[in-house]
Formats: structure tokens, C-alpha cells, sequence
């Protein structure tokens, strides 16, 4: 089901800095979100919607800074729009029940599936295993 809510709704639901990254599509600087070195058991959610987007089990420390993820654990859970911005051609990954901008994918991730889910820590939740 798809989440809307205004700019004004957003604002009173999330941090100052869920906002900018989620909705504005900014980035968190490298090396300091939560869940970059996190090892918990469980799934990581769109902070704005609760839609579930990646299971620890896909999680491996790529050294990019990051959250990275080599898998989406739902079909369907993400959206994919070219992203042309800071002079460089990527591949944005965005929350398909929200529209909240959650980072990038790229090519250059580990088997089976060869990519690299760049994630803002701030855009996620995480949710431990029962």
C-alpha cells in the first residue's frame, strides 16, 4: 500500500536528518551511521514506512562507509531511478511504498548477486529475528 503524506506531515514524523536524507535525498557522511558495522539478526525497514527492504542475512562490510546489502528482501520492495547528479551516472534505490530516497545500488558487489546496496543508516529501522 502506498504511503503519501505532505512535506509538513513528513516533517513531524521524522528527525531533521531522516527528513533531509528520506525526502530532499541527501547522504550521511561515511563511517559514522549506525547500522554500518551493525551485526545484529533480523530486517532493516524504510524509516518512514516500515516497508520491509533488506534481511540481515545479505549484510557484508564492503568498506565503502555505508550499510551494504548484496540483496533486497522482498521483490518488489524498491524502486530504481537513474541518478545523474555530482557529475556521475548511478543507479538511486528508493522505498517503493513511500518514495523515501534510501541510497544506491551499484555493481561491484559479492556473489551471488554482484551488487552493492549503499544505504543510509538513517533511512532504515532495524527489526531483530524472534
Amino acid at each position: 500500500m502506498k504511503v503519501t503524506k505532505t512535506d509538513q506531515q513528513w516533517q513531524s514524523v521524522l528527525s531533521k536528518e531522516q527528513y533531509r536524507i528520506t525526502r530532499q535525498k541527501g547522504t550521511e557522511r561515511p563511517f559514522i551511521g549506525k547500522y554500518t558495522l551493525f551485526e545484529g539478526d533480523g530486517v532493516y525497514c524504510c524509516v518512514c514506512c516500515e516497508n520491509t527492504l533488506f534481511d540481515s542475512s545479505t549484510k557484508f562490510n564492503a568498506g565503502c562507509g555505508w550499510p551494504s546489502f548484496w540483496d533486497v528482501a522482498e521483490d518488489g520492495s524498491l524502486i530504481y531511478k537513474e541518478d545523474l547528479s555530482l557529475n556521475m551516472k548511478r543507479m538511486e534505490v528508493i522505498c517503493a511504498c513511500c518514495d523515501a530516497h534510501l541510497g544506491h545500488v551499484f555493481n561491484d558487489g559479492p556473489k551471488p548477486t554482484g551488487l552493492r546496496y549503499c544505504i543510509n543508516s538513517v533511512a532504515l529501522n532495524f527489526l531483530p529475528r524472534d
